[in-house]
C-alpha cells in the first residue's frame, strides 16, 4: 500500500529533509515550493508543485496529487516568511501583512488536509512547524513570534474539534537548526564572528549546537506515524533544551 503526504516548503532546509524522511521505500510526497530550483534534487517520488503554499487553489492541487499517488496520510505545514518587524517602526499594516503571511500558510494547509481527509474517509495526521520562538520571542520577532504563537493554538483547536474525526493534528518547535539558511549566514561571517555566534549558539541549547535538519524532521515522521497514534494536541520542542534554559543573546531592554 502507498501512502502520500504534502509537505509544503519541502525544497530547502527542514522542509528537505522532511521529504527525504517520508518517503521511505514506496511513498510519495507532494513537496510545495515557491522557488522551482529549490526542488531540483527531487526524485521520482517527490511531485514538485511551484506555487504560494497559503493560495487555497494550490493547497488543493497538492492534495489531489497526494491522493492519486497514493492514500493520503500526512500534511506538514512547514513554509514560512522570515521578515523581522517592530511596531514603533515599521507600519501597521507591514506588521499585520507579516503576522497574516505566516499564519496564513498553516490555516490554509490545516483546513485543506481536514477537508480532504474527511472526504476521503481516512484518518489522517497533521504536523505544523512552529518554532521556539512562540514562546519565548525575541526583540524583532514580533509578526514571525505571533503568527508561530497562533499556530500552536490552532493545532490545539483543530486536534480537540476533529480528533474524533480520526485526524490527529500536532506542531514541532524547533530550536536553531543548520538549514542552508543559517549556513549561509555563517558563511557571511568573519572566521572571528563565526567563531563567536558558533559559542553562542553552544551556550543556548543545553546540549551544545544547533539541531540538524534531519533530527527535526525524524520527529515529524514520528508524529505522523501509527507509533504516535495517541499524540494530539501537542507541540513538542525540538530544540535540545533551549527554551527550558530560556537564554538568549539579544534579549535587551
Amino acid at each position: 500500500m502507498t501512502f502520500s503526504y504534502v509537505v509544503t516548503g519541502g525544497g530547502r532546509g527542514i522542509g528537505r529533509a522532511v521529504v527525504e524522511r517520508l518517503l521511505g521505500e514506496q511513498d510519495a510526497v507532494v513537496a510545495v515550493e515557491r522557488d522551482p530550483d529549490a526542488l531540483a534534487w527531487a526524485g521520482p517520488r517527490v511531485i514538485p508543485l511551484i506555487g504560494d503554499a497559503a493560495d487555497e487553489e494550490v493547497a488543493a492541487w497538492a492534495a489531489d496529487l497526494a491522493q492519486e499517488a497514493g492514500i493520503l496520510r500526512g500534511w506538514v505545514n512547514n513554509a514560512a516568511v522570515f521578515r523581522d518587524a517592530s511596531v514603533h517602526t515599521s507600519p501597521i499594516s507591514e506588521v499585520r501583512a507579516l503576522i497574516a503571511a505566516n499564519l496564513d500558510l498553516a490555516v490554509v494547509g490545516c483546513a485543506t488536509a481536514v477537508r480532504h481527509f474527511l472526504a476521503a474517509g481516512t484518518p489522517g495526521a497533521i504536523v505544523n512547524v512552529t518554532s521556539h520562538q512562540a514562546a519565548r520571542a525575541v526583540p524583532g520577532s514580533l509578526p514571525y513570534s505571533t503568527a508561530k504563537a497562533a499556530t500552536e493554538g490552532l493545532t490545539r483547536a483543530l486536534a480537540v474539534e476533529y480528533g474524533r474525526r480520526g485526524i490527529r493534528v500536532n506542531a514541532v518547535a524547533p530550536g536553531s537548526v543548520a538549514t542552508e539558511r543559517h549556513e549561509a549566514f555563517m558563511e557571511s561571517q568573519t572566521p572571528e564572528a563565526r567563531r563567536a555566534v558558533e559559542e553562542q549558539l553552544a551556550m543556548l541549547h543545553p546540549l551544545g549546537r544547533v539541531a540538524t535538519p534531519a533530527e527535526v524532521a525524524s520527529v515529524v515522521a514520528h508524529l505522523l506515524s501509527d507509533e504516535a497514534a495517541f499524540v494530539n494536541g501537542a507541540t513538542v520542542p525540538v530544540d535540545g533544551g533551549r527554551t527550558v534554559l530560556g537564554l538568549d543573546p539579544e534579549a535587551r531592554e
